[in-house]
């Protein structure tokens, strides 16, 4: 419902207010650092734009009219909600710009966050102020944007090929997927790797529909094989990385994932990478928020420009 154009503003209703208390404009000026002549057009542009007389000027200062001491109560209940509505705004400023509600994937949150996290709490600490409270959520890449959606989520990561539709995002690290196999398993001898198609028709292991590393790499074979390529059906089908990651190392099947969770096992040659000839599995993982295109004062704008001077050449 739109107020009319009568409707004053709530510096005038103040000014209302402080010459109903003092019974003066010159009283008035002194505590709100006006002059009396500032004071007198004031209350002029308040009654004009009220087109009620307000007040009625005496040898001994000011006394309100009947009309005017009716609009100073309703002006003193007006302000009082104000500045609840001005106290609670900093209050949740104070919030924004301390408290931050992140939701990740599974790859990002197991393998990056916690480093970014360590990082930005040392930045905080370095610079005397108080570190960013996080309240984090891992689940696959799905789940993440649907949350950032409907603002359940103040800023999430994912590992996709593209912004999600109505979001903003940024770039903030780069990975690639790897096929993994036991030393024992008749790919590991192969010097010439495997084909997109071969892959393809193998069941692998692979994490539940929704996560980005299984969406990513069945939009790459698409993409080399044509778009009604199906995959073969999963030999299993798993809810975390983790797991994933166990499955093979307990002689389930190939699998692929985000070379950042087997870097150690190939390292350490418990499970053996597998090139895939003709298929190009690099991937940018992605940060995405709702709004604007720079985020507004506070923890999500902070954490971004964190990661961005992490990943900025040098």
């Amino acid at each position: 419902m739109a107020l009319s154009a009568r409707m004053p503003d709530l510096a005038s209703l103040e000014l209302l207010l402080v010459i109903a208390r003092t019974g003066s404009l010159s009283a008035a000026g002194r505590e709100l650092g006006l002059t009396q002549q500032a004071v007198s057009a004031r209350l002029a542009g308040l009654e004009a734009r009220t087109g009620i007389r307000l007040a009625v000027r005496t040898t001994r200062g000011a006394v309100l009219t009947p009309a005017g001491t009716v609009l100073a109560g309703w002006a003193d209940r007006l302000l009082q909600a104000a500045h609840e509505v001005d106290t609670g705004i900093a209050s949740l400023r104070a919030d924004a710009q301390g408290r931050m509600r992140i939701a990740a994937s599974l790859t990002i949150a197991e393998q990056l966050l916690p480093g970014w996290l360590v990082t930005l709490r040392a930045q905080a600490r370095r610079q005397g102020k108080e570190p960013i409270e996080v309240v984090l959520q891992a689940t696959n890449s799905d789940t993440v944007v649907d949350q950032v959606r409907t603002g359940d989520a103040d800023l999430g990561f994912i590992e996709g090929s593209g912004t999600p539709r109505g979001l903003r995002s940024r770039v903030v690290a780069h990975d690639e997927l790897v096929l993994v196999v036991l030393p024992d398993h008749r790919w590991a001898r192969r010097s010439s790797g495997v084909t997109a198609e071969e892959l393809n028709d193998t069941p692998l292991v692979t994490r539940e529909a929704g996560s980005g590393t299984r969406e990513f790499l069945a939009t790459a074979l698409r993409s080399r094989l044509g778009a009604g390529t199906r995959q073969s059906k999963p030999a299993l089908e798993l809810s975390t990385t983790a797991s994933v990651r166990a499955a093979v190392l307990a002689g389930a099947g190939p699998a692929v994932l985000s070379r950042l969770a087997v870097t150690d096992d190939l390292r350490g040659e418990r499970l053996r990478h597998v090139a895939v000839i003709d298929l190009d599995l690099r991937r940018e993982l992605r940060a995405i928020w709702d709004g604007p295109r720079t985020p507004p004062a506070g923890a999500v704008r902070a954490f971004l420009a964190h990661l961005g001077a992490r990943t900025a050449p040098r």
